[in-house]
């Protein structure tokens, strides 16, 4: 089974300083057909103007995991953490318990878009932790590199979830194949450009919703950079 969600189909908010895209159900935005897929909960495409940001709030019993497009992103936390998240940097946030931050984009001159990403965790209540890795646009060319895992295996950052992320760039005669276990759930979310997921041509903020398949393939790829999500049914 495969369901495509175009991107203009999204729940979308304007508060001024921020535009958000939700893929599922999120704040005032409620769409029953999408309220998730497997553990996956959020991915919202965020665009904040510069001087503004998410003041401090709190989460609990989520992975949280930013990944910033252009633009820079401010984090700061209840653990201690403050840091700066470039573009081809992955931040994941283990709330567990409970932790309190705020995001901000401090530039004067220059939005930042980023992908705001939930995935439901397996187990409840472990101590907050943070971890931040650098991804190298080497390792996702013509490729999927898996960038967040429940192990952290190959260089991913590990997330308290039954779930795997992986992003790819892809033009021109580029490809690749994902094996997935049919009982499983997939998720395919296109950021920019145009690709071919099986059979189905994707382009910028769309995204394909898979149950009960054996294989992802991407090809024909046109700019395109995407995350694909192995998820817990």
């Amino acid at each position: 089974m495969q369901i495509l969600r175009k991107s203009q189909d999204r729940g979308y908010a304007d508060h001024g300083w921020l535009k958000s895209f939700h893929s599922f159900s999120f704040a005032g935005y409620h769409d029953p057909r999408f309220m998730g897929w497997g553990n996956l909960r959020v991915i919202n495409e965020d665009r904040v103007a510069p001087g503004m940001g998410f003041g401090k709030h709190g989460h609990r019993n989520m992975e949280i995991i930013s990944y910033v497009l252009t633009g820079e992103l401010a984090h700061e936390d209840s653990m201690g953490n403050v840091k700066g998240i470039p573009p081809g940097d992955v931040q994941r946030m283990s709330a567990g318990t409970g932790v309190m931050h705020s995001e901000f984009n401090h530039a004067k001159d220059q939005t930042t878009h980023f992908l705001q990403i939930w995935i439901e965790p397996n187990v409840l209540e472990v101590a907050p932790s943070y971890e931040q890795k650098t991804i190298p646009q080497a390792n996702k060319e013509g490729k999927l590199c898996l960038v967040a895992s429940s192990n952290g295996e190959d260089g991913s950052v590990s997330i308290s979830a039954d779930a795997k992320m992986y992003s790819g760039l892809f033009d021109g005669a580029q490809s690749a194949r994902l094996t997935l276990d049919p009982s499983r759930k997939a998720y395919v979310h296109l950021i920019r450009g145009s690709l071919d997921v099986n059979g189905e041509i994707l382009s910028g903020g769309d995204a394909l919703l898979i149950h009960g398949e054996n294989q992802i393939s991407l090809s024909n790829g046109k700019s395109a950079e995407v995350l694909v999500f192995d998820l817990s049914a």
